[in-house]
């Protein structure tokens, strides 16, 4: 009995060995993959840290970290194992990367155009296409963001909307106060996508902006999740989403297309008229799919911040009613922020 005993732990043992070195393993395939073709030298200058496991990298700790109630668990793992280098090397969004976790870091990669560049990662693109401001060239990026810009930025743009923004927010309020509890950053998406929707593409169709909307939640949670192109994985889906979003993005086109070809283009401008109007120098416009991407990022990027931004700031109003007693009484003429002008009007 003792004999089949020790021989039981000295199995388990051997398994436990060979297990850890397994693990040991793969845990050092993403360094030896990515790095092997460096050379010693430029290996030498990588900063140190850690590409995580094959295939996942360094995602499902940063997803586990970014969901938790302690986001910053996740660079604090890096400064903790690693020291306050101020730059670790991982591996996240399918690709080997380098993070920034200090200050001054971050000042030098934002304020040195000569070093570096912008880029996203292909997942992103994929998602958001690669005509948008995310994969285009730094003066395209100007032109058109200058070019886009022009029918809401300002108080003389936004001056045009405010009217529909106010009635918009009114009602909505009014009709939360009917609905018992609700869920506030839900409600504010789908509020601040009806508003944004109105002012690029004039659309007021509650079927088409359910959709819509429904389809850009999706698309947004895949853009953090793990880049996996399988059914059931938040990435898949939002894959399937953006095509969604295309086709119905080239059927309002086409449709705008047909309209000007009859001379039945409307007097009023939108973000979709600006951007079918938009020449370069040489007198060349837009393709269909540079409008639908650019587009798509907008709407995405409005979605998202609008809802957020307006959901902290009703948390903050409320947790500092002295600064909400301010707020309420001031001068909503002067206000030239759309987010503020909503913020503002969140308690009438």
């Amino acid at each position: 009995m003792e004999w089949e005993l020790s021989y039981s732990k000295v199995i388990v043992g051997c398994l436990c060995g060979l297990l850890g070195i397994l693990l040991w393993v793969l845990k050092n395939v993403n360094g030896w993959y990515y790095e092997r073709n460096l050379g010693e030298k430029m290996r030498k200058k990588l900063p140190p840290g850690d590409l995580g496991w094959p295939f996942l990298g360094n995602m499902w700790f940063f997803l586990r970290a970014f969901k938790s109630s302690n986001p910053d668990s996740f660079v604090s793992y890096f400064v903790t194992r690693f020291g306050r280098t101020g730059l670790h090397k991982v591996h996240m969004f399918g690709s080997p990367s380098i993070i920034v976790t200090s200050p001054e870091a971050c000042r030098r990669i934002l304020t040195d155009d000569e070093a570096f560049k912008p880029g996203w990662p292909s997942s992103t693109l994929n998602l958001i296409g690669k005509n948008s401001f995310l994969g285009i060239s730094d003066e395209d990026h100007r032109r058109l963001r200058k070019l886009t810009a022009s029918p809401v930025n300002g108080h003389e743009s936004l001056a045009i909307y405010m009217r529909y923004i106010e009635d918009n927010v009114i009602t909505t309020l009014d009709k939360w106060s009917n609905m018992g509890q609700i869920e506030l950053l839900t409600e504010l998406r789908k509020l601040t996508f009806k508003i944004i929707m109105y002012i690029f593409l004039s659309s007021e169709s509650e079927p088409v902006m359910e959709s819509l909307e429904k389809e850009y939640t999706d698309l947004n949670y895949g853009v953090r999740a793990m880049a996996i192109n399988i059914p059931g994985f938040a990435y898949h889906k939002a894959l399937k989403a953006r095509k969604k979003l295309v086709t119905t993005l080239q059927s309002i086109v086409d449709q705008r297309r047909e309209q000007r070809r009859k001379n039945q283009s409307t007097t009023k401008k939108d973000m979709m008229d600006a951007l079918m109007d938009v020449e370069d120098e040489n007198g060349r416009r837009l393709n269909d799919d540079e409008i639908i991407d650019i587009l798509v990022m907008y709407l995405n990027a409005g979605h998202e911040s609008s809802g957020h931004i307006t959901m902290w700031a009703t948390v903050f109003l409320q947790k500092n009613p002295d600064i909400f007693k301010r707020a309420k009484v001031y001068d909503i003429s002067s206000i030239k922020s759309c987010i503020l002008y909503d913020c503002t009007c969140l308690e009438f």
